[in-house]
C-alpha cells in the first residue's frame, strides 16, 4: 500500500511540473526595459538540472521579481521545450539562446541571474551582461545571483581545494545509480557552498567563478564580491574619490531579499 501511494504520488509531482505552452521569441533589437533591474534565467530545464534542484529557487525568483516589478527574461535553448520547468510561464521576454548568450542591450543597472550552468551557459549570459555595460557611461552595476536558483556541475572546484572531499561526497549521493552523462550530477550554487561551509574558502570558490571582469571592464572600476550581508571583499581598487563600483552579490535565496525596494526608473 506504501508503495502505490509513493508511486501516486511521485506521478501526481511529475504532473504538477507541466511544460509551458509555445510562445514566440522575443528578436533581441526589440527587448526594451522600463526598470533599472533585470531578471535573466539561463536554461531553466530539466535537460540540463535533471534532479530540478534550481525549480524552487528560479519559481522564486520570478515571484520576487513580479512583486517588484523587474522584467523577467527567459534565455532558451533547442532543448525539447517540455521540458522547461518554470512554473511562470508568461516573462516578460523569450529569448533564443543556444549558449546563455542573448545579443539585447542591458540597459538596467542591476541584473538578477538565475538558471545554469554556472561554469558553461550562465557564464556566457554574464559576460554578455559585462559586453553591453562596456559600451555604456560608467555608473554604479551590481549582479545578484540567487544562489539557490543556479545549478553547477561543480567543474571549478579541484581537488587540491580543501573542500574537495566533502563536495565528492555530497555529488556521490546526487548521482548514485543514476545514468551516466551529464544531465544528473548538477547541484546548486548554495547545495555547493554547503559543502564547502567556510566563509573564507567560500569567499575564494566564488571569486574564481566570477566571469572575466577585467577583460571586459574598464580598469576605473572598482570591483566588490559580497556573500549574503557580509563586508565587501575588493577585488580591484580603482582611482580616484568615488569610483563607479561593480559589485557581485551572492544571496542564498530571492526569498531574502522580500524587503528590497521596486526598481521603477
Amino acid at each position: 500500500m506504501r508503495t502505490l501511494l509513493a508511486l501516486f504520488l511521485g506521478l501526481v509531482a511529475q504532473a504538477a511540473i507541466a511544460s509551458c505552452p509555445p510562445h514566440a521569441y522575443t528578436a533581441p533589437g526589440q527587448v526594451r526595459f522600463d526598470s533599472d533591474a533585470v531578471l535573466i534565467v539561463t536554461h531553466p530545464t530539466s535537460f540540463h538540472d535533471a534532479r530540478l534542484a534550481s525549480k524552487r529557487g528560479i519559481d522564486e525568483a520570478v515571484s520576487f521579481a513580479r512583486n517588484k516589478r523587474i522584467p523577467v527574461v527567459y534565455l532558451q535553448d533547442d532543448t525539447p521545450a517540455k521540458l522547461y520547468f518554470v512554473e511562470d510561464c508568461d516573462p516578460d521576454y523569450w529569448v533564443e539562446s543556444e549558449g546563455g548568450e542573448f545579443g539585447l542591450e542591458v540597459t538596467p543597472s542591476h541584473v538578477y541571474v538565475a538558471g545554469g550552468h554556472l561554469e558553461l551557459c550562465l557564464s556566457d549570459t554574464l559576460h554578455e551582461i559585462l559586453r553591453s555595460w562596456a559600451k555604456q557611461t560608467p555608473r554604479n552595476l551590481t549582479i545578484t545571483y540567487l544562489m539557490d536558483a543556479i545549478y553547477s556541475n561543480g567543474k571549478s572546484i579541484e581537488e587540491s581545494d580543501p573542500f574537495y572531499a566533502d563536495y565528492l561526497k555530497f555529488m556521490d549521493v546526487v548521482t548514485y545509480r543514476r545514468p551516466g552523462g551529464e544531465h544528473w550530477p548538477k547541484l546548486t550554487l548554495l547545495e555547493t557552498l554547503g559543502t564547502i561551509r567556510r566563509e573564507e574558502h567560500e569567499l575564494a570558490y566564488l571569486t574564481k567563478v566570477l566571469p572575466h571582469y577585467e577583460n571586459t571592464l574598464s580598469p576605473a572600476y572598482r570591483v566588490e564580491l559580497v556573500l549574503n550581508d557580509s563586508v565587501a571583499k575588493v577585488l580591484q581598487s580603482a582611482p580616484g574619490w568615488k569610483p563607479p563600483v561593480l559589485r557581485f552579490h551572492f544571496v542564498d535565496s530571492a526569498v531574502e531579499l522580500a524587503n528590497e525596494p521596486p526598481h521603477d526608473r
